[in-house]
């Protein structure tokens, strides 16, 4: 049997193997496909649930099927017990219990998740630190699109658990203190601490990260992503090649344009990011001096 303009996806849900087909109508292209990916909406606002759903019938009915429309966590537990949805848009600001309570009530995650969230900076930073994929509100058809292309590139992956760890965590840390994040590998994803990563390293298409304590890992993400996910107060782009965090800088010399650090590596730094380094070193080292103070 031959499928024109599509490819499948085959992923271990519940110990069996079903086949996802992924059309390439995200690329402009039509035809029609065997299978659609079946989705939840989780919103406790009717209007909203309504929005989304004719979106997806509009312009994606051939790509996924609606199963259910539910209003509360409690609802949307017993429709993914019952219908086992490949994939569920799930609102976070919702009366009674979040959209993050969701995950109290399963014991394994076997669908991919994408949130919806009208506010909340911080649980967005949470979500993308967690390698999880999110819509702001209103939802577009583009913004949709988009996302739905994400879903499509991204790998088969069997340890969506390690991603809804990292999210947990950092929803339970103290605010603008998001302390993991789940890291994309070969073979899934690995859950590390920021403050152990020294500095990343690009190697093509890859990145390399180096860490204080541990092996160096390889990530399947470009230096610019993991420079984009990283906190910006942090970790500063020394050079094409490296990213650093700033608290393992021990030294720099202006003249050669070298950074020392704490680890006694050496890295390279482009003449053009001198100054801007130079103000990073400075407003890092004044936060240090005043969190010792208050200490």
């Amino acid at each position: 049997m031959r499928i024109s303009y599509g490819y499948c996806l085959i992923n271990a849900i519940n110990n069996q193997y079903s086949i996802i087909v992924y059309f390439l109508y995200l690329c402009g292209k039509t035809n029609s496909i065997l299978i659609m990916i079946t989705c939840i909406i989780v919103d406790d606002e009717e209007d909203a649930r309504g929005t989304l759903d004719k979106i997806i019938k509009r312009y994606f009915s051939d790509i996924i099927k609606t199963v259910a429309l539910v209003g509360s966590v409690k609802d949307a537990v017993v429709a993914i017990n019952t219908f086992k949805p490949e994939l569920v848009f799930l609102d976070i600001e919702m009366p009674v219990e979040n959209g993050f309570k969701l995950f109290d009530y399963l014991n394994t995650v076997n669908f991919d998740i994408i949130f919806t969230t009208a506010h909340s900076q911080y649980a967005i930073d949470a979500i993308k630190y967690s390698a999880l994929d999110y819509l702001l509100k209103p939802i577009n058809f583009i913004d949709l699109k988009e996302a739905l292309k994400r879903l499509e590139r991204k790998q088969v992956v069997t340890n969506n658990q390690v991603r809804i760890e990292t999210l947990l965590y950092n929803l339970n840390a103290e605010p603008d203190k998001l302390n993991k994040i789940a890291l994309p590998t070969q073979t899934g994803f690995q859950l590390e601490k920021i403050s152990n990563i020294v500095y990343c390293e690009a190697k093509e298409n890859y990145t390399k990260l180096f860490l204080f304590r541990g092996n160096p890992i390889l990530i399947s993400k470009t230096l610019k992503w993991v420079e984009e996910i990283l906190p910006q107060e942090n970790f500063f782009r020394l050079h094409k090649s490296y990213l650093v965090n700033l608290n393992y800088v021990k030294s720099f010399n202006r003249q050669e344009l070298l950074v020392y650090l704490e680890n006694g590596t050496t890295l390279e730094l482009a003449v053009r990011r001198t100054d801007d380094f130079a103000t990073a070193v400075t407003k890092k080292y004044s936060q240090k001096k005043r969190e010792h103070e208050t200490d």
